[in-house]
C-alpha cells in the first residue's frame, strides 16, 4: 500500500524515517530514490546522510545545524515536489554465476523444495531482471525483487559460520549477493567470480540502489577464467542502459 501522504517519524533525536508505504513494490522505492535526489540536490545544511530502504528513507542530521521540525519542513516540501525531478536512466548489470557443486551446495534443496530439476531452478533464476530495493545487511549486500516464486526457498535453520564471498543465496522469496565472506542462512545456489565490495575502489560497490541484475550461467572453467581477470584487473563488467 502506497500512503497519499509520506509519514515523517522520529529516529532518535538525529535522524528522520519518511515512509511512503508498507511493502515491497517497485513504485513505493521509486518515490525513495526521488526523495534521496531531492535531497542531494538541496544540500540541506545538517543533512549527514541519507540511506534507502524498501519503503521509506532515513534521514541522519546534526540537530546543533539544523531542528528536527525544520528538517521535516523541508522534507515535506520535497517530498510535494517530486515528480518534477527525473532519475537517471537505471543500469543492467550482469552476474556470471556458476550454480550447483561446491559453488551452490544448496541448489538441489531448492529444487527439490520446489518440485523442479536444478536445471530448471537455473533458468528461471536466471530469467529475470532484478531491481535493487536496497544495500544492506554488509557493506555491498543487494536485496533484490523480482525472483520467480516458483524457486522460495526457507532459510537454513542453522545458518552458516563462513560463506564465500560473490556466493548468490535464496531467502523466501528474495535472492542476493554475498559481497564477502561471512556468516549467513541463506540457500545458496550458486557464485560469482565478480568482486562485489572492494574497500580500494571507487565506487567500493559494483552497483547500488535502482540498478537492476541479472544472472547467468556460466561453467566452472569460465568461473576460473573470469577470477583470474578479475584479479588481475583485467575483466570489464557488462553493463547496459535499460529504457
Amino acid at each position: 500500500m502506497i500512503y497519499d501522504e509520506p509519514r515523517l517519524l522520529a529516529g532518535g533525536d538525529r535522524a528522520i524515517f519518511v515512509e511512503f508505504g508498507d511493502g515491497i513494490d517497485p513504485e513505493l522505492n521509486c518515490r525513495v530514490r526521488h526523495l534521496m535526489l531531492a535531497i542531494a540536490r538541496e544540500k540541506i545544511p545538517g543533512v549527514i546522510e541519507t540511506v534507502p530502504t524498501y519503503r521509506s528513507l532515513l534521514v541522519y542530521f546534526e540537530p546543533l545545524e539544523i531542528s528536527a521540525r525544520k528538517l521535516k519542513d523541508t522534507l515535506r516540501r520535497l517530498a510535494q515536489s517530486m515528480g518534477e525531478i527525473e532519475l537517471a536512466k537505471p543500469r543492467l548489470i550482469e552476474i556470471p554465476t556458476v550454480y550447483g557443486g561446491e559453488y551452490g551446495p544448496d541448489l538441489e534443496f531448492v529444487a527439490a523444495h520446489n518440485g523442479l530439476t536444478t536445471s530448471e531452478v537455473i533458468q528461471l533464476h536466471t530469467s529475470a531482471n532484478y531491481l535493487i530495493y536496497m544495500i544492506g545487511f554488509m557493506p555491498g549486500f543487494p536485496y533484490l525483487g523480482g525472483m520467480s516464486p516458483k524457486i522460495a526457498a526457507p532459510r537454513l535453520e542453522t545458518p552458516r559460520t563462513k560463506i564465500p564471498a560473490g556466493s548468490v543465496g535464496i531467502a523466501g522469496t528474495q535472492t542476493g549477493i554475498y559481497p564477502m565472506e561471512s556468516p549467513g542462512g541463506w540457500r545458496l545456489i550458486g557464485r560469482t567470480p565478480l568482486k562485489i565490495f572492494d574497500p580500494t575502489r571507487e565506487p567500493p560497490a559494483l552497483f547500488q540502489a535502482g540498478d537492476y541484475l541479472t544472472f547467468t550461467s556460466i561453467t566452472p572453467e569460465e568461473f576460473s577464467r573470469i577470477k583470474q581477470a578479475v584479479e588481475q584487473g583485467k575483466y570489464s563488467v557488462k553493463v547496459t542502459l535499460m529504457e
